[in-house]
C-alpha cells in the first residue's frame, strides 16, 4: 500500500536560511523558488535530491499550522515525512480501519505537489506526523 518515500517536511523560521543551508553546506543545486500556499497556511520550497526532496515550510500568517511546531522549536527541524500512495481514499479508508487518525476532517485537500493528500496523526505512527499524497500522475 505504501509508496517511495516523496519528501521529508521541514519547518522553518526562514526558508532564505535554511536554502543557504542546503546550498552552502550541503551543495544542493536543485532548489525551487519559495512560493506562497495560503490555503494550507504556509510558504513552501524544495530542495530536490536524487532520491526525494526536502520540504522547507516557513508560517504563512498567523495563523499558520506549523506556528505552534515552531514555537516548541524556534530554530525549525523535521516536521513530517510523506509517502506515495496510489489511491488516496482508499489508503485513508484502510488507515481508519486500522485505528488511525486523520488530522483535520480527514478529507483530501491539494498539497504542495498539486496531487490530494492526508496527514495521519503522530500518536497512531510512532511519533511521527506522516503525510500521505496520491502518486502525481506523471509519475504513474
Amino acid at each position: 500500500m505504501i509508496g517511495k518515500l516523496n519528501h521529508v517536511g521541514v519547518a522553518t523560521p526562514s526558508i532564505e536560511t535554511a536554502v543557504a543551508l542546503y546550498r552552502d553546506v550541503f551543495g544542493a543545486t536543485d532548489i525551487t523558488e519559495k512560493r506562497a500556499l495560503p490555503e494550507q497556511g504556509v510558504w513552501v520550497c524544495f530542495v530536490n535530491l536524487p532520491n526525494a526532496q526536502i520540504e522547507l515550510i516557513e508560517p504563512w500568517g498567523e495563523n499558520s499550522p506549523i506556528a505552534a511546531f515552531l514555537a516548541k522549536n524556534p530554530k525549525g527541524g523535521q516536521h513530517h515525512v510523506c509517502f506515495e500512495v496510489v489511491d488516496i481514499l482508499a489508503a485513508r479508508d484502510a488507515m481508519r480501519a486500522k485505528g488511525a487518525t486523520m488530522l483535520g476532517t480527514g478529507e483530501p485537500r491539494m498539497g504542495a505537489h498539486g496531487v490530494p493528500v492526508i496527514f495521519l496523526h503522530p500518536r497512531d505512527m510512532g511519533g511521527v506526523l506522516v503525510e500521505l499524497m496520491e502518486t502525481p500522475r506523471a509519475a504513474h
